[in-house]
C-alpha cells in the first residue's frame, strides 16, 4: 500500500509532523488512497493514486535508484553530500516528501475498502478480455493439427580452427577497444560520480576485451601447429 518511506521527516524544514497541515477530504472509491484527489487517478503500486502524488513518488525513487547505484548514503535526515549532483537528487526527493506529507490524507482508507473498490474494475477487464478455448476444443485442435517435421540436427563441425574468423573477430574487438580508448581519454579530469561510474565501466569492458584477444591468439597459435 502506501510507502512508508514518504513519512520520514524531511531534512532541514522549519516546520513539525504536528503542525504539518494535511488533507481534510475523506476517501472515496475512485480516489487516490493518499490525498483524497480524483484527478488523473491510476493504478500505482497496486493502488490507485493520482497524478500529483505519482509524479512526488517517481522523484523520491529515482533518488533512492540514483543513491544505490553509487553507493552513497540513503535518503534520510541529512543533505550532506559529495557533489552538486548528489546534493540535487537529495533536494528534489526532500522536497517532493515533504509536498506528500502535506497533502496526505489525515485519516487513510481501510486497505480492505481499497480492494473492496477496485474489484468492478478488475472484473470489468475480465469480461471485456476475449474468452479462453475450452479444454475440449484446445484438446481436439491438438489432434487434429499436424505434426511438425522434425527439425534435421545441427552437423557436426570437424574442420579445424576457422583462422579467418579469427581474424575478423580480433578485428572487431580491436575496434571495440580503439572506441573505448577514445571514451576514456575524454573522461580524463572529470571527477564527478557519473563519470567516475563511466570509467569504471569502460575499464571493465577493455579488460574482457583484452581477455578475448588473449584467447583468440591462444586458439590461434594452436590451430597453425
Amino acid at each position: 500500500m502506501i510507502d512508508a518511506q514518504t513519512l520520514d521527516a524531511p531534512a532541514e524544514t522549519t516546520h513539525t509532523q504536528t503542525d504539518r497541515p494535511t488533507s481534510r477530504r475523506a476517501w472515496v472509491p475512485g480516489a487516490c488512497v493518499w490525498c483524497g484527489d480524483d484527478d488523473a487517478v491510476e493504478m500505482y503500486r497496486n493502488e490507485p493514486r493520482c497524478g500529483t502524488c505519482r509524479e512526488k513518488e517517481e522523484i523520491i525513487e529515482g533518488a533512492r535508484r540514483f543513491l544505490g547505484m553509487y553507493g552513497l548514503r540513503p535518503l534520510g535526515g541529512t543533505l550532506q553530500s559529495d557533489d552538486e549532483e548528489e546534493r540535487e537528487w537529495r533536494v528534489n526527493a526532500r522536497d517532493a516528501r515533504q509536498v506528500l506529507n502535506q497533502i496526505k490524507l489525515a485519516t487513510p482508507p481501510d486497505p480492505a475498502l481499497v480492494r473492496k473498490a477496485l474489484r468492478p474494475r478488475a472484473a470489468a477487464v475480465v469480461a471485456e478480455s476475449p474468452s479462453a478455448p475450452s479444454s475440449s476444443a484446445a484438446a481436439s485442435a491438438r489432434v487434429r493439427a499436424p505434426k511438425a517435421p522434425a527439425a534435421p540436427s545441427a552437423p557436426v563441425r570437424t574442420d579445424a580452427v576457422d583462422l579467418d574468423e579469427i581474424q575478423t573477430r580480433a578485428l572487431a574487438l580491436l575496434d571495440q577497444m580503439s572506441t573505448i580508448d577514445s571514451e576514456l581519454s575524454q573522461l580524463d579530469g572529470q571527477a564527478g560520480l557519473a563519470a567516475r561510474a563511466r570509467r569504471s565501466d569502460l575499464e571493465k569492458q577493455k579488460a574482457t576485451v583484452m581477455r578475448t584477444l588473449g584467447a583468440l591468439e591462444k586458439a590461434r597459435l594452436s590451430a597453425q601447429r
